[in-house]
Formats: C-alpha cells, structure tokens, sequence
C-alpha cells in the first residue's frame, strides 16, 4: 500500500515492497526531519524533549525504537509512555512541558498499518503547512545528527493515571451521579491500549465494566473501525450480560461509538451530538464540527442558543476551528469528541465521562436517549481510487450532476439540499487511497438512495 502523507501523519503497512510500505527508512528519515523542523521552531535551547507514546498494535514496539533511537541521534530526549493511548500521549506533552510528541499509531486502520502522529509543544498536531513544511526537509535530507557526547537521553513514565485524574476531575464529569447510577457497561478494546486506561477510568468512576477482546496483543478481534458492522461481539454481549451500556474504542483510544442496553448501536455520529447535548446545558458556548459530521449537532447547538461552525475533516482543523470561535465542544462525527479546556484533542475519555454524566442525569437509558435526540440516517460508503486526476474528474462530473442544490467545496465536494434536510460529501480519504461518499437524510432510505445516486454518476 502506497505510503500516505497527510494532516493525519505518515501511515503505511508494514512489510512487503519498499516502495509501498512504511519502512525503517522511511521512519527514520520523517522523525529526523521532525527533529530538524523541532530545533528550527525552537534554536538555541540547549535540550529538547518528546514525548513518545504507542498502541498495542504488532510493530509497535519495533517502530517505537527506531523512533527513539533517531530522537537520540539528533540530540533530543525521550520521555518514553509506552502504550499510551493517543490522547494520553498528547496530555503528557503538556504534563511534561516538551516540545512534542510522537504518536505510534495506525488508528482505525487493520493491524498491518502503522503510523507517525506528529505533536507540536501543544500536544495538538502538526498543522498542514507545517506537515508540508515537514516533507520537504525529509525529501532535502539535510538532517542534523550530533555528536556521541550530545546524544539524546531516555527515560520512561507511564501518564495513564494522570490523563484519568484530570478526566475524573474534570468539572463536567458528575462523579458522585455515575456511582450513584451503579452503571454496568460492556467494553470492546480491541486487543489495544482502551483493554489498559479504560477499565481504569470506569473503575476510578463507580462503574462494574466486563470487557471483551482486552488482550493488549494488537492481534485485532475484528476490523478496528468502530462500526455498527465490526460490533456483532460487542451487541450480543451487552443483552447477554444485561448491561446499561456498550462502549468501544479504536486501538488508539480517540474514537468512541456506543451500544445501547437493547443490543443495538446507539450511532457513532451521535457520541458527540450526545455529548454537545450535555455540555451546552450547562455551559452555553460555539460548537463545532467537520462537514461529514451529522447535521444533528448542529440542531442541537442551535436548541440551546449556541452557534454551530463546521470545519474541514481532520482533527486538527476542528480543534483549530474550535480556538477560532472559541467553541466549548467539538470534535468528528467518526466518534471524535474534543473538550477544549481539557485538552485540543479527541478523547475516548472524557468522551464516556460525560456520556455517563448525562445518562445519571436525566435518569434514562441509552435507548431513551438517543430517541430524544434529532434523527438524523447517514449513509458511508468508499471507492477505491487514489489518482488525483480521477478523483477531480468524479468530483466535476457529481457536481454538474447536481447543478442547482447548494455547494461548498471547501473540502472536497458538499451539496445540501436544504429544504429536504439532506446532503451528501464526496472527498479523499487523509487515511486511505479511497474516497469516501457520506449521505445523511432523516430517513435511511433517503441517505442510501442519495449515497446510490452519487456512486452511479461517479461510476458512469
């Protein structure tokens, strides 16, 4: 599989052909411009500092050592997490004031994948100019690596502890309610590190948890992505061990889907629509999300009074977008929910914290809740493509297609048809040579239709 470079880092498989791979050379030479771009942003200071953190996936902790030693040949530190889930990581570049983070990752993607999640001193990552920025000094290969007296140093620490303490404290997070509930939830981790931080959370939180698939093995259960169709397991298990709730991540701990206590799925694009739901009642504010995001968040935003903004797909242009309009929650519909005054990035955690805070609240079930919520049907679908010139041809001819409707082409191509309370995305994936086609419409045979419509112009 062709090495993808892009605002979600350098990700590629593992093994197999040099060329279409993400090899140890290709490893070494991103992190050693990383570290040429770090002392630029940052001259003269006498150390640097990086915080390293990975998933349980197989060649984690190969990949992890190349990523260290290449620090230290350039002179920086290391602070090694060790499986660490990704928001973890980007909370201990605050903790430890460094001046980034790397991030071994492949996210939703199959456990042949693998990648590298650039942090600035933030914990937020790299914005797309600086990622240009960044594949220009690996392409120069001019990199800077010291002399043995000034090589790097590494030590290790584990941040999991900390990340649960600043989400149980966090002032949202109603503690004293969710014990109070005697909640009981079912949690998939998928055989990464959520089978680690997440029984600690629910723990710390009063909450009975029976995990399934928790071996931190990086041996995945079933495809990672957290969809209705890779959750059969996790369904029956909720009815069998009659719990309140089903909870699952993604290998790296920022996506978070539910299933309600009935066996079914409470809807990935409705984490955060119920979240936002949550936080705007208590504390009015901007919401903001990406435009393949459920138009639900929006009418919920605008129920409380509050402003909805939408942004590009990327986690890092939502949690810019969200520092420009000062926005109190946000985050991607793929079950991404970002809490600013937490930190910049989408957090698994405090995600169900505050999903358990709302259901102690009002005193109802997941089931009760999702029907209290704007419905709202999104259709996903992919197509295999990749050249660039292809995928410009698809998205003209989908727009001549649809002449008149509403059009906003500020990532890839949106078309609303406002009076039916429709739309659909047509844009490349930043993840995989694909592209996907998102419709939503408040019947799913609506969106499924629309989503049929698009992929038949596409294909001729």
């Amino acid at each position: 599989m062709t090495l993808i470079k892009s605002i979600s880092g350098i990700r590629g498989t593992i093994g197999g052909k040099v060329d279409d791979a993400l090899t140890p050379v290709d490893i070494v030479k991103f992190i050693a411009a990383y570290s040429k771009q770090l002392k630029n942003k940052f001259p003269g200071k006498e150390k640097y500092k990086v915080v390293v953190g990975r998933d349980a996936r197989m060649s984690g902790c190969m990949v992890e050592r190349i990523v260290s030693g290449t620090l230290m040949a350039c002179g920086i530190d290391v602070v090694n997490a060790g499986l660490a889930s990704t928001p973890t990581t980007e909370m201990a570049v605050l903790f430890e004031k460094a001046d980034g983070g790397i991030i071994l990752t492949a996210s939703h993607n199959p456990k042949q994948w693998n990648a590298l999640k650039l942090l600035n001193e933030r914990g937020e990552f790299l914005t797309d100019a600086e990622g240009r920025q960044l594949q220009d000094i690996a392409r120069d290969g001019e990199f800077d690596f010291v002399d043995v007296e000034r090589l790097g140093k590494m030590t290790e620490k584990d941040f999991t502890q900390a990340h649960i303490d600043a989400v149980v404290n966090y002032p949202l997070v109603d503690r004293k309610a969710i014990k109070k509930a005697r909640f009981k939830v079912v949690l998939d981790s998928i055989n990464s590190v959520g089978g680690i931080c997440m029984p600690q959370l629910f723990k710390a939180l009063g909450v009975k948890c029976t995990v399934i698939n928790g071996e931190p093995t990086g041996d995945f259960a079933h495809n990672p992505e957290p969809l209705p169709a890779n959750l059969t397991e996790l369904c029956e298990a909720v009815v069998r061990e009659k719990a309140d709730l089903g909870v699952s991540v993604d290998p790296d701990v920022d996506r978070l889907a539910f299933i309600s206590e009935n066996g079914e799925p409470f809807g990935e694009e409705y984490t955060l629509v119920a979240v936002a739901d949550y936080v705007l009642g208590v504390r009015q504010g901007p919401a903001v999300s990406n435009i393949s995001s459920s138009r639900a968040l929006r009418d919920v935003t605008e129920s409380h009074g509050c402003k909805y903004f939408n942004c590009k797909v990327g986690e890092v242009n939502a949690s810019t977008r969200m520092q420009e309009v000062g926005a109190v929650i946000g985050g991607e519909g793929n079950g991404g929910v970002i809490v600013p005054d937490l930190h910049y990035g989408r957090d698994a955690l405090i995600g169900v914290a505050l999903f358990l805070s709302n259901l102690a609240h009002k005193k109802v079930s997941a089931t009760q809740l999702r029907a209290s919520l704007p419905d709202y049907y999104v259709s996903k679908n992919r197509i295999e493509m990749s050249d660039p010139a292809q995928i410009e041809s698809a998205l003209e001819k989908v727009e001549k297609h649809f002449a008149g409707a509403l059009v906003d082409k500020m990532d890839g191509l949106r078309i609303d048809f406002e009076d039916e309370r429709k739309w659909f995305v047509l844009r490349k994936s930043n993840t995989e040579p694909i592209i996907r086609v998102y419709a939503e419409a408040p019947a799913e045979k609506a969106a499924d239709d629309l989503a049929r419509e698009v992929i038949s112009v596409i294909n001729g």
